[in-house]
């Protein structure tokens, strides 16, 4: 499966993966501050944006975006892209340099032992509604995710003012995506991840509270948590400065830019 990306920037590559129902635009204004240091690529998921439909489960979606990203790259993904990322990066460490997950969670459903997660009821709920009218569905997913953001409105703006950036996603692929969501549990990879790993969660998260990544940690001692004060399941877009703040030291280190000094 030949996914589509866009590439911008010069230096370390890093690769963008977006979340569910949208592509890899919801990732302009992160592209454009990093552009001038890294060579930065984002990727649309199976049937979302510019990218073909097809098989989209997290063995296939795992490997195409293997196959999208440079062969030496930092990944930077959200939501439902970390939790495809996570599942990436564990047989192919030697192709992710290091790690970055965006309100994103080994589990999105709860369980007995992982409360920190939606109820199961929840996401049936969309699946089945995603049948019915899927814009409104996507619409009603998109105000979930900035609940709780001190941003929620400019944020929830931005979300919607990409949704459709390029075209519509494959009604088919958004189930997909749902059912990976419900179903998958990654929690016992956490162990084997060897790689620099890196969350940054939104404070008022409602989706994905912060309390998974601190479990996440607890289980991998040598990941890192960044909370974003105030922020709700996109703190790149509601708080694009302290996102930045918190993701920049965690990046490959880039050349040092000449310093042109002028006569008097």
């Amino acid at each position: 499966m030949n996914l589509h990306t866009q590439t911008s920037g010069t230096g370390p590559d890093l690769f963008l993966i977006h979340g569910w129902g949208l592509n890899g635009t919801i990732w302009s204004g992160l592209r454009a501050a990093l552009e001038a240091d890294y060579r930065v690529t984002a990727v649309d998921l199976p049937g979302h944006g510019r990218s073909p439909g097809g098989t989209f489960d997290l063995d296939s979606a795992s490997i195409a975006l293997r196959e999208a990203a440079p062969p030496q790259a930092h990944w930077i993904a959200w939501s439902l892209g970390g939790l495809l990322a996570l599942h990436a990066a564990r047989p192919a460490p030697e192709r992710i340099t290091g790690l970055t997950l965006v309100a994103s969670s080994p589990r999105f459903v709860q369980a007995p032992d992982w409360p920190h997660a939606v109820p199961a009821a929840v996401l049936a709920q969309f699946l089945d509604e995603l049948q019915q009218d899927y814009r409104a569905t996507l619409n009603r997913f998109l105000a979930l995710q900035v609940r709780g953001s001190a941003e929620a409105g400019g944020t929830l703006r931005a979300l919607r003012g990409q949704l459709f950036a390029h075209g519509e996603p494959d009604p088919t692929a958004l189930a997909a995506g749902l059912a990976i969501l419900r179903d998958a549990d990654l929690r016992p990879g956490l162990d084997g991840i060897t790689l620099p790993l890196q969350f940054i969660m939104g404070e008022r998260d409602t989706l994905i509270p912060a309390a998974a990544a601190r479990a996440c940690v607890a289980r991998a001692p040598a990941a890192q948590l960044e909370v974003i004060a105030g922020a709700g399941h996109a703190p790149f877009l509601s708080h694009p400065r302290e996102f930045l703040a918190a993701l920049r030291p965690f990046l490959p280190a880039t050349q040092p830019r000449e310093v042109r000094h002028h006569g008097g």
